[in-house]
């Protein structure tokens, strides 16, 4: 389904990218239905959690400081690629890894925390709206990124305690958040595209920095994920919770709040993410096999 959805997006971005405004709606489902799944009492916090968090905060404002004076639209997109939190899949792959799916699943939540207190602050350092002071800048992107990262937790929480029906009834159709994810990363795509044909002087040198960029970190966060769970005895957790994306969220936050070019960056990485995540499962099945 991955290369069905993006390149019906890129086939049809003229319709698609004017759906755009529904990708937020999406993203929130989406995370609701994950949050849903989520034992609150079963939530334990870790070491490694602290040390995947530690990256991607200051991991990503210090890369795009490093890169900002040689090219600003690739330092946004590196910094993205590091900030964007978890995956709502990862818990899945990690399963089939044999990681610990309850590690994973609460990094999950504390990450998407982290991400929605950190992101607007992070996004106004940009500059992307030099109209506003940088406080109003803060409370503005606070306004967009929370009701669709913290808002989601809360309603997932009123679902399970005050509407338990409800709550059992989205439990049981767990091929919706499937079938979302589809709908969301068209949708996306086929924005990023129309962007990419539409623009009046195309800057191929950015573009291309931004997929190796991409490219580089995904290899690095799921290799630096991974020694990290290895020092506590589990690195297939800590490497997906590194280094699998969610890159639809990342690709809506590069459109809304930085330079829409930067979206090429979260883009590329949902190719290389997939890549890497293939052959681990390659090589868990041919060990498995042996």
């Amino acid at each position: 389904m991955l290369p069905i959805a993006m390149i019906t997006g890129a086939l049809t971005h003229k319709w698609v990218s004017h759906l755009s405004f529904l990708t937020p709606y999406l993203l929130f489902v989406m995370l609701l239905l994950t949050f849903c799944k989520i034992s609150f009492k079963d939530i334990r916090f870790h070491p490694a959690h602290a040390w995947l968090l530690l990256i991607q905060l200051a991991g990503s404002i210090g890369l795009y400081y490093i890169i900002l004076s040689f090219d600003p639209v690739i330092a946004q997109g590196a910094m993205l690629c590091i900030l964007i939190p978890t995956a709502t899949a990862a818990a899945v792959i990690t399963g089939m890894l044999g990681g610990n799916v309850g590690f994973l699943t609460t990094y999950v939540l504390f990450c998407n925390v982290a991400v929605a207190i950190a992101a607007p602050v992070y996004f106004s350092l940009t500059g992307m709206h030099k109209e506003l002071t940088f406080i109003q800048s803060v409370w503005y992107i606070c306004q967009k990124v929370f009701p669709i990262l913290i808002f989601p937790l809360f309603v997932a929480i009123a679902l399970r305690y005050w509407i338990p029906k409800i709550h059992k009834t989205l439990l049981s159709i767990p091929q919706l958040a499937f079938y979302l994810w589809v709908a969301a990363l068209t949708i996306v795509t086929g924005n990023t595209v129309n962007f990419m044909i539409n623009q009046h002087n195309p800057d191929y040198r950015t573009e291309t920095g931004l997929l190796i960029v991409s490219l580089i970190l995904c290899c690095l966060q799921f290799m630096t994920g991974r020694r990290i769970g290895r020092h506590y005895g589990d690195p297939v957790s800590s490497g997906q919770g590194l280094g699998q994306k969610n890159t639809i969220l990342g690709i809506w936050m590069a459109q809304t709040y930085l330079h829409p070019l930067t979206a090429i960056a979260p883009a590329g990485y949902i190719l290389w993410q997939n890549i890497i995540n293939s052959w681990q499962l390659y090589k868990k099945g041919k060990k498995r096999n042996d």
